[in-house]
């Protein structure tokens, strides 16, 4: 038996190894205890993403969950994670859960569950349902079709209600009749149908049923979208980019040039869109990964920030009981006012093409505003994929103030809300992290510019490796 537990997102393992059908009907078990516990109509929604097997996990969370006497509302084929959360709670129920591993590699899949508000489970009760994961639960035999005919289980379009939902926020015509045209890259995820339902004028890359995502981790960040940015500096034609992670909860974009648009400068567009241009208040909620220069500017417009520990279900637990205008993560999971608290990557697009279209206006010109603000920055990130024992030493070493330097650059001052954060010279910081959802070791840095931001992550690398 292994120890099942939930990381910054879920539970993630590898398909076939940990992530069985047997597990997945463990966790599904002591999902279903924990509904009942919390409510007298017991029922929760069911999805999967364009993962492998990820039809066949969700049967199996789907029969534990009417054995349990939970009454469930299942989605037939692939959704994404945040239609899962909005029919969460469009449909009034307890929970929902959703069968993806988002961003990670395609060896995996995972089990993410969502609360009936529509968004990430808070810590504590995702530590209750940990607590209640069975040794083993047998798989019920009886079939879908049975547990359908006994009132018990209901088919479900997601993706309509989800479709209506943006139909109801968005100016579409102002979107598809403005001459903007994107490319799109799906990443073989969840956000190939429905993207193509509500954009009319796109370039489409990756928008077909690959499971492996041809090998490459669905993660939108600018190493695993260079056929977009090719795509984008060689068609005049188009104007930006836009790409989803596997579950579509995550947002990456491009300019017109085709340099990458990190969710860094993202929060500040939204923020800048959602406050000046449409008169939106309320709370910026970040994780301890995001730009210092968000900071900035809430503090000329006034705006309240926090900032949290890294993993969305933080963040959903402040926009849950609080007014927020924002909550936002490094990993391109944003969530807004407006929408169900949850990350969503198609409508985060949605709200910047909208800002292009109302303003007239390309992406470099609104993030151009922003800067006036908050002045010019460059944001990078590096994976170092270490062994276990190494990785142990850097994080016991940060814990203990070891490095009081790197290389040429002086530690000013050292944060540890969620990770390392090293406050360096120059407006500059650089933070060690060990991932909650893969073996390896993130690193992030900030500077004022591209050039200085590659020296800092090179000179901390080199440090770190020895």
């Amino acid at each position: 038996m292994i120890n099942i537990k939930f990381g910054t997102d879920g539970w993630r393992a590898i398909i076939a190894q940990e992530f069985t059908t047997d597990n997945v009907a463990r966790v599904a078990k002591a999902t279903a205890d924990w509904i009942n516990q919390i409510s007298d109509k017991p029922a929760v929604v069911i999805g999967h993403d364009c993962r492998f097997a990820g039809e066949l996990f969700a049967e199996v969370t789907a029969k534990v969950c009417c054995e349990q006497g939970l009454t469930v509302y299942i989605a037939k084929g692939f959704v994404s994670t945040p239609m899962v959360s909005y029919g969460s709670f469009v449909l009034k129920t307890a929970a929902g859960v959703v069968i993806t591993a988002s961003h990670n590699p395609p060896a995996y899949n995972g089990f993410k569950l969502k609360s009936g508000y529509g968004g990430p489970t808070i810590p504590e009760d995702i530590a209750l349902v940990e607590s209640m994961i069975p040794e083993t639960h047998a798989i019920p035999t009886t079939s879908l079709k049975e547990y359908e005919a006994q009132g018990k289980l209901h088919w479900v379009d997601l993706e309509q209600m989800y479709f209506d939902h943006v139909k109801k926020s968005f100016d579409l015509p102002a979107i598809n009749n403005s001459g903007i045209k994107i490319g799109y890259d799906a990443m073989y995820g969840a956000g190939q149908r429905i993207a193509q339902r509500i954009l009319t004028n796109m370039h489409v890359l990756h928008c077909d049923d690959n499971p492996g995502f041809k090998g490459q981790a669905p993660e939108p960040i600018h190493r695993n979208l260079l056929e977009l940015s090719d795509l984008i500096k060689y068609d005049p034609s188009l104007k930006c980019g836009l790409a989803n992670d596997g579950d579509a909860d995550r947002i990456g974009m491009y300019d017109g040039e085709g340099n990458f648009v990190d969710s860094h400068h993202i929060i500040l567009l939204l923020i800048h869109y959602l406050h000046k241009y449409k008169g939106y208040t309320g709370k910026v909620v970040i994780a301890f990964s995001v730009s210092e220069k968000v900071k900035r500017l809430c503090e000329h417009y006034n705006l309240d920030y926090e900032v949290t520990k890294i993993g969305f279900k933080y963040i959903c637990g402040k926009m849950v009981v609080e007014d927020v205008l924002l909550g936002g993560e490094e990993s391109g999971g944003i969530a807004v006012k407006g929408h169900v608290p949850e990350r969503d990557g198609i409508w985060c697009g949605l709200l910047l093409l909208e800002f292009m279209a109302k303003t007239g206006k390309t992406l470099t010109q609104l993030i151009d505003e922003v800067y006036a603000i908050t002045g010019s920055f460059f944001f990078d990130r590096n994976d170092l994929h270490l062994t276990e024992e190494l990785k142990t030493t850097i994080i016991d070493n940060c814990k203990n103030n070891t490095y009081t330097g790197f290389g040429n650059y002086t530690v000013q001052k050292m944060e540890d809300v969620d990770g390392f954060k090293f406050h360096l010279n120059d407006n500059s910081w650089v933070m060690i992290r060990a991932s909650g959802t893969e073996p390896l070791l993130r690193v992030y840095a900030e500077s004022p510019n591209q050039t200085e931001t590659e020296n800092i992550l090179a000179t901390v690398k080199k440090v770190l490796l020895g």
